[in-house]
This record gives structure tokens, sequence and C-alpha cells, in this order.
């Protein structure tokens, strides 16, 4: 009996120790999931650092607009779909206002023209027609003046003289526009293309009397001569 009541004893001291063991255990998996956890927002700290440092690379990597040079097709492309786009793409903004401007001014000429035109034509019809009630000629007459069996013939001349070249100056007036137009393209080709073309301080152009020999005589007297020479370095 004592032998039974000292293993009892025994086993009632170790259950709990095993109990506090068993605890300890538990408390230690809780630090663990909190371990995974905590890295688990550095690595997401860390990423959002990655994207930072990749934003920043991106800014770094924009256009550096110092060394960018137009492509001349593409500025040729944007020219002719757009007037004024090419100049807008080789960036020469100043150039806009003469191109629009000349569009513009042709624009107004073709109208304007275009409607003296058809006033003086339309004069013309009524001064040669039988019909008294067409008068329309009246508004270009002087103040006082008629048109009579002895002028009418020379108001004729002059009406149709006015007529045709009103007529002239509108057609003049539409090629000017195309030939505006044609300048943009141009100029917005050549632009592009000139702006690979070396403009540094290595080139010069030295000009420089000199002493010309031909060698066609003996004498060194003879067959020299003076010139300019030029010399162009690049």
């Amino acid at each position: 009996m004592k032998i039974l009541s000292h293993i009892l004893l025994l086993l009632f001291l170790l259950l709990p120790v095993e109990i506090e063991a068993q605890e300890d255990s538990a408390r230690i998996l809780i630090p663990i999931e909190d371990t995974i956890k905590v890295e688990q927002i550095l690595s997401h700290q860390d990423s959002l650092k990655l994207f930072s440092g990749n934003k920043e690379l991106l800014k770094n990597a924009k256009r550096d607009w110092a060394k960018w040079r137009p492509d001349p097709k593409r500025a040729l492309w944007l020219a002719l779909v757009i007037p004024g786009a090419g100049q807008i793409y080789n960036r020469k903004y100043w150039k806009l206002p003469i191109i629009y401007g000349g569009f513009v001014g042709c624009v107004y000429a073709i109208n304007w023209n275009n409607q003296m035109y058809k006033d003086y034509s339309h004069a013309y019809l009524d001064l040669t027609d039988k019909d008294p009630t067409t008068q329309s000629y009246t508004q270009f007459l002087h103040l006082g003046n008629t048109i009579n069996s002895e002028n009418k013939q020379q108001y004729e001349q002059l009406f149709k003289g006015r007529r045709d070249r009103f007529r002239r100056w509108r057609d003049l007036s539409i090629f000017c526009t195309i030939g505006v137009y044609a300048f943009s393209v141009i100029d917005a080709y050549i632009d592009a293309s000139l702006s690979e073309f070396d403009i540094s301080d290595d080139l010069s152009l030295r000009i420089e009397p000199a002493v010309i020999n031909n060698n066609v005589y003996s004498n060194s007297l003879k067959s020299s001569a003076l010139g300019v020479n030029c010399s162009l370095n690049f």
C-alpha cells in the first residue's frame, strides 16, 4: 500500500508539469503564426517599396526632349492629314500663326472674290437682257449716273471685265490655298530631316587669298595667278 500511494503521489506531481508543458507548447505556436503574419506584412511593404521604385525608374526613363529628334516620315503624314500638325510634332509652334494665317487669308480672299464675281455676273446678265425690271447693276453705278443707249455698251464691257477679273482672282486664291498647304507639308518634312544636321562649332568656312599655279609655262611668274581659296571643315 505504501508503494501504491507513492506511485499515485508521483503521478499527481507529474501531471501539472505535463499540462504546463502542453500549455507552453500551445503558447509557442501563437508566436510562430504571428511571425508568419509579420513576414507577410513585411513582404507586402517590400512589394510597395519595389512598386514605388519602379515608378521612380519610369519617371527617370521619360523622354529627354533635349535629345529627341522628330521622324521625317511621321511629320510628313501628320502634315498631310492635318495642316500644321507636322509643325506641332516638330515642336516648331511659332510657325503655326504663319500657316493658319495664310489659310485664313486665302479662304477670305476666295469668299470675297467669289461673291464679287457672282454680283458682277448677275449685273452683266441683267444689263444684257431685255427685261427692264432686272436692274441689279444699279448698285455698281456712281451717284447720279444712269445707263442709256449711248453708254450701255461701255458698261457691258466694264461689268464683263470685272466679272472675269474677280473670277480669275478667285481661282488664284484657290491655288494660293493649295500652295500654303503644300508649303506646310514640305516645311514639316524638311524641318524634321534637318533636325539631324550638324550645326556644332566644328563646322567652319574659311576664305583666304591664294596663289594658283597652272604649270603651263616654265616661268613661275607667268604660270601663277591670284585667286581665292575656300575650305570647309566639318
